[in-house]
């Protein structure tokens, strides 16, 4: 299964459209998406606004490849999960963000090999017919490092008497 997921802040009408359009022109019956409160309803896959924190970690645990904003939470869901995941970041041109902050985290991420990244919705099919040979980047815990939590000590002075 394929799990998008537009997060709960705010929608993202240009991915969700891109993505049902995309599996009417491929056929595809397995995809699943949280679209928040989108103007556009998808006419081709499954779909919730929104979705509850217990059934959203069921989706990811099921989904074989995570489709998603460029979203801090999404990207580290995904990595904390093992799953691949391919970001589509919302612009702040297009007024679907305050700034670019989701294009420099896609940018990112994308340089370190953690994400695969359709910048806009012309990429996006050419980036979803590849989702089966997308792998995941790994899996990451959900907890801090003792290194950080001791640099962040070190940082705040918490380690001084």
């Amino acid at each position: 299964m394929i799990f998008v997921t537009v997060g709960a802040q705010m929608p993202f009408d240009r991915m969700v459209r891109a993505v049902d359009e995309w599996a009417a022109a491929r056929g595809r019956t397995d995809v699943f998406a949280q679209i928040n409160e989108t103007d556009y309803v998808p006419k081709h896959i499954e779909w919730t606004r929104f979705i509850e924190p217990e059934q959203f970690r069921s989706r990811v645990e099921s989904a074989r490849v995570l489709v998603a904003h460029a979203g801090m939470g999404s990207i580290l869901t995904a990595l904390e999960a093992g799953k691949p995941i391919l970001v589509m970041p919302r612009r702040g041109d297009l007024r679907e963000t305050r700034n670019d902050h989701q294009v420099a985290t896609a940018k990112r991420f994308l340089e370190l090999g953690k994400v695969g990244v359709a910048f806009d919705e012309s990429e996006l099919p050419a980036k979803l017919d590849e989702l089966d040979s997308l792998s995941a980047a790994g899996r990451i815990s959900p907890w801090a490092s003792d290194r950080l939590i001791g640099a962040l000590r070190a940082f705040i002075g918490e380690d001084r008497a």
